[in-house]
């Protein structure tokens, strides 16, 4: 799966989850860009990404790792999560 799919498919997962509807977004995108962003049509800057996961209250980096762990790399959540933190503390020295 393609990462636009996997964002799109992770961005709804959250939204539901949260008992939003893709209105709730007219603050910072239109329903449109929303649906088009769910359907894996469009690709999202990191600036649409933070005002998105501000408005889902979650951090962007959640977002983005729902949306990598649905793109079938095969890695569990756990392991996600320790290669980034081994990586950033490799790049950090």
């Amino acid at each position: 799966m393609n990462i636009n799919n996997a964002f799109g498919i992770a961005l709804k997962q959250v939204r539901k989850k949260r008992e939003m509807s893709q209105e709730d977004f007219s603050i910072v995108s239109s329903r449109t860009y929303v649906s088009s962003l769910e359907r894996g049509l469009k690709s999202p800057t990191l600036e649409k990404v933070e005002m998105i996961s501000s408005c889902l209250e979650i951090h962007p980096l959640t977002l983005l790792a729902l949306a990598y762990l649905k793109s079938n790399d095969g890695a569990s959540c756990e392991e996600l999560i320790n290669k980034v933190a081994a990586e950033l503390k490799e790049l950090e020295k």
